[in-house]
């Protein structure tokens, strides 16, 4: 029988799997990948050329590398597509946090896109943002009618976002009730991001939210990044997966943040969705 050619959607998954591996390792011979990843050599070296095209790593002589922490944050196509299965449970369980009437604030960071497609639901909403991609979410999904956008301006950066100082005086000007980021790196609670610009807007926004919701996958803990920005003490929740590290977990207990742990799609018995437990005042 011949093999079934696999769909775009697992091509491009095994790609980002492949990518993952490199950032992970930082440099790898490409004579080892086949046997890791159950493909030809030739698929490999296909898989490759398509990821240096897009920046995304470099192929070298033998062997293939990582490009920076920074230059990866930027790649915002293939941030989009990396967990997504993750990052829709996450959306899932963070509009719950969301209420008709509210003005909401909503970082550029991707993991958050989710939960703005999830704002159709929801009446009567003001979203203050400094991603024009979520600008472009909200106007394509037919909802700009009955969502007010308040986009931040600034300097707009390949992030496909603005940021500086007249970003955050901005930002600094409006009031949110409640406000949603994600984070690059979490490690013993302790929060990390590789552009100062940024963390310094994460920062902003705490002030600018009468309530803070920090939305993380799993793949963002125990790493670190050039910039700390302060700890998960200073949100009134953090939203994240079941496959976050049990050490990540209890350092964020012990600072006294309530951690929703979401159960991803086919991965527990449960079945409960959102798995919460009391622990000395915090959720896990």
């Amino acid at each position: 029988m011949a093999r079934t050619r696999p769909s775009d959607a697992e091509v491009e998954q095994r790609r980002q799997d492949i990518l993952r591996h490199v950032i992970d390792s930082g440099e790898v011979r490409i004579d080892r990948l086949p046997e890791r990843f159950g493909v030809s050599l030739m698929t490999i070296h296909r898989d490759l050329d398509d990821l240096a095209e897009r920046r995304l790593l470099r192929k070298l002589r033998g062997k293939v590398a990582a490009y920076p922490a920074l230059t990866m944050e930027t790649a915002k196509r293939f941030r989009e597509g990396l967990n997504l299965p993750c990052k829709e449970a996450l959306g899932d369980a963070a509009v719950r946090e969301v209420r008709a009437g509210q003005t909401v604030f909503v970082d550029d960071s991707t993991t958050l896109f989710p939960l703005v497609r999830r704002f159709a639901g929801v009446e009567q909403l003001v979203v203050i943002t400094n991603s024009l991609e979520i600008a472009r979410i909200l106007g394509e999904s037919g909802e700009s009618g009955s969502v007010e956008i308040l986009l931040l301006g600034g300097r707009y950066t390949e992030f496909d976002s603005c940021i500086g100082p007249d970003t955050i005086e901005a930002l600094g000007r409006m009031r949110a009730d409640v406000g949603f980021v994600s984070a690059t790196a979490v490690a013993g609670g302790r929060l990390y991001h590789p552009d100062r610009d940024y963390a310094s807007l994460k920062r902003a926004a705490l002030a600018a939210a009468n309530r803070n919701v920090l939305v993380v996958d799993s793949s963002k803990f125990g790493r670190t990044a050039t910039y700390s920005y302060g700890d998960v003490s200073a949100y009134d929740l953090v939203i994240t997966d079941s496959g976050t590290p049990a050490d990540e977990l209890t350092a964020m207990r012990e600072l006294g943040t309530r951690v929703e742990l979401v159960d991803l799609p086919g991965k527990s018995a449960r079945n409960t969705g959102l798995n919460r437990e009391s622990d000395g005042g915090s959720s896990v």
